[in-house]
C-alpha cells in the first residue's frame, strides 16, 4: 500500500512569517537519559515531542526510569524524571531512532538482566556494529552486530577502539552513560573522520553541565572518569536543524522568516545555517524577535563540505536544485547510512523532477534545471520531506510521498508549514 501523497504549496508572494520551533530532538533525547542515569530526580522542559523523543521515554521507562509528562503544549513538553535501578528482562523498539538505537545499549548494559532491541526494517540495515563490538570488549555480553540484538551486563567499562565514521552516534552512545560504568570509560576513534563532531560535542558539554569528568583534549579520544550524574533542571533549545526548511523558504521566496528563540552560543550543528545562507545569497541578522533570514535575489550555488553538519544537506540540496548556477556538496559519504540513502535518494527525486544531480564519492554535483511537477518520494526519512516541501515552494504540483514521517522530529510540520505561506490563518 503506497503511502499518502501531499501536494506542496506553492510559495505565490514572498513569505514574512515567525516560525516558533519546538526543542532539540539531539538536546531532548540526550537530557532525558542523562536524567534517568541520575543521581536525583529533574527536570528537562520543553522537550521535543515526536515519534523519536516518544521512543526515547518508552525506552528509558522499560529500563526502570519514571517519566511524568507536565505543561504540554505545541511548544513541548516538561518531563519530570525520577531515575530507578537500571532493569533487564525487557524490550526495546528503537523505531527509526539513531538517538535510541546507540544512546540506550550502553544504559542497557548496567541492567539486571536481558534487554533485547529491535526496530522498523530500515533500522536493521544502519550501522551499528562498531558500538556492540564495544560493548563486548567492555564486559557486556551482546547478541547480533546489528538489530535486532541482545544486552546483558554488567560490564566495568575501561578503555575501547571503534572506528566512528559511519556516524557521530556511536561515540555519544558510549559517552552518555559512561561515568555509570565502574571504571568509566575511554572511547578512542580509529579511523576515516567523524562526521558530525557537533553532535559530539554537545554529548560533552551536557556531560560536564551535569558535574561528569570528560578529558577530550587528544583529537579522536574522549575519557570518562566514573562518578555521579548530577540531577538538574534544563530547558530544551529551538531544534536548529529543523529551521533549515522554514529559512529557505525565505530565500526561495525571496521574503522573511524569523526563528524566535535562536541561541546566541549552542553546541547545535543546525547553527552553520547562519553561514551557510548567506553564500547562497540569504541576509541573515540577529534581531530582538530571533534569528532573521530574508532573500530576495537569485539563489546562488555554492561549493560546501558538510561533514559536520549533515543533517543540513536535503535543505541545502533542495535550495541548489533551484539555484542559478552548480553546486557542490562534499564530505557527506556517511549520509548513506541514515534514515535511507540520502545522497541516492536525493539524486533520484530531484531527477525524477527534471533535475540534473550526480554523485560522487563523498557527495552531491547539483546542475540546476527547470523542475516540474511530480511525486517526491521521502523513504519514511523526514528530511527528504522536508526537502520536497522547499522544492513545491517553486515548483508547482509537486507532491511529497507520506509527509507525516516529519513526526519524527517535528509533528506539526504540515501545519507550521501552511500558517508560515499565511494558510489557514
Amino acid at each position: 500500500m503506497s503511502a499518502p501523497l501531499w501536494t506542496a504549496p506553492e510559495a505565490t508572494a514572498p513569505v514574512d512569517a515567525t516560525v516558533r520551533l519546538p526543542g532539540s530532538k539531539s538536546v531532548t533525547n540526550r537530557a532525558l537519559l542523562l536524567a534517568a542515569l541520575a543521581d536525583g530526580p529533574g527536570t528537562v522542559r520543553l522537550a521535543l515531542r515526536s515519534r523519536d523523543a516518544d521512543l526515547m521515554v518508552a525506552a528509558l521507562r522499560s529500563l526502570g526510569a519514571e517519566l511524568t509528562a507536565s505543561d504540554e503544549s505545541v511548544s513541548g513538553v516538561d518531563w519530570r524524571v525520577v531515575p530507578g535501578p537500571v532493569r533487564g528482562g525487557t524490550s526495546i523498539d528503537v523505531g527509526l531512532a539513531g538517538t535510541v538505537m546507540r544512546f540506550v545499549p550502553p544504559m542497557a548494559a548496567l541492567a539486571d538482566g536481558v534487554v533485547a532491541f529491535d526496530g522498523d526494517p530500515h533500522a536493521r540495515k544502519r550501522p551499528m556494529g562498531p558500538i556492540l563490538s564495544a560493548l563486548r570488549t567492555l564486559g557486556a555480553e551482546v547478541s547480533g552486530d546489528a538489530l535486532p540484538f541482545t544486552i546483558r551486563g554488567p560490564l566495568s567499562g575501561g578503555e575501547v577502539t571503534l572506528d566512528a565514521s559511519a556516524s557521530s552516534q556511536l561515540v555519544s552512545g558510549l559517552l552518555l552513560a559512561a561515568a555509570r560504568f565502574d571504571k568509566g570509560v575511554t572511547v578512542r576513534h580509529s579511523g576515516p573522520p567523524v562526521p558530525s563532531m557537533p553532535h559530539i560535542e554537545m554529548t560533552v558539554h551536557m556531560l560536564r553541565a551535569a558535574g561528569v569528568s570528560v578529558d577530550d583534549t587528544e583529537p579522536d579520544l574522549w575519557r570518562v572518569e566514573p562518578g555521579p550524574i548530577a540531577a538538574r533542571d534544563l530547558t530544551v533549545e529551538p531544534d536548529l536543524s529543523n529551521a533549515a526548511p522554514f529559512l529557505a523558504a525565505a530565500l526561495v521566496s525571496g521574503g522573511t522568516v524569523t526563528i524566535p528563540g535562536w541561541p546566541d552560543e549552542t553546541t547545535q550543528g543546525g547553527d552553520a545555517l547562519r553561514e551557510l545562507l548567506p553564500r547562497m545569497g540569504a541576509t541573515v541578522t540577529r534581531t530582538p524577535d530571533g534569528l532573521k533570514v530574508t532573500g530576495g535575489g537569485p539563489i546562488g550555488g555554492i561549493d560546501a563540505d558538510l561533514h559536520d553538519v549533515g543533517e543540513l544537506t536535503p535543505t541545502i540540496a533542495a535550495l541548489a536544485a533551484l539555484a542559478g548556477s552548480p553546486s557542490t556538496l562534499r564530505g557527506i559519504a556517511h549520509l548513506r547510512g541514515h534514515e535511507t540513502d540520502r545522497l541516492a535518494a536525493l539524486a533520484t527525486e530531484i531527477n525524477g523532477l527534471g533535475g540534473h544531480v550526480t554523485e560522487t564519492d563523498d557527495g552531491l554535483v547539483i546542475t540546476p534545471r527547470p523542475l516540474s511537477a511530480g511525486v517526491f518520494r521521502s523513504y519514511a526519512d523526514h528530511r527528504m520531506a522536508t526537502a520536497g516541501a522547499v522544492i513545491g515552494l517553486a515548483v508547482p504540483g509537486v507532491q511529497v510521498e507520506d509527509i507525516a514521517t516529519t513526526a519524527k522530529t517535528l509533528p506539526e510540520f504540515a501545519r507550521m508549514w501552511a500558517l508560515m505561506l499565511g494558510e489557514g490563518r
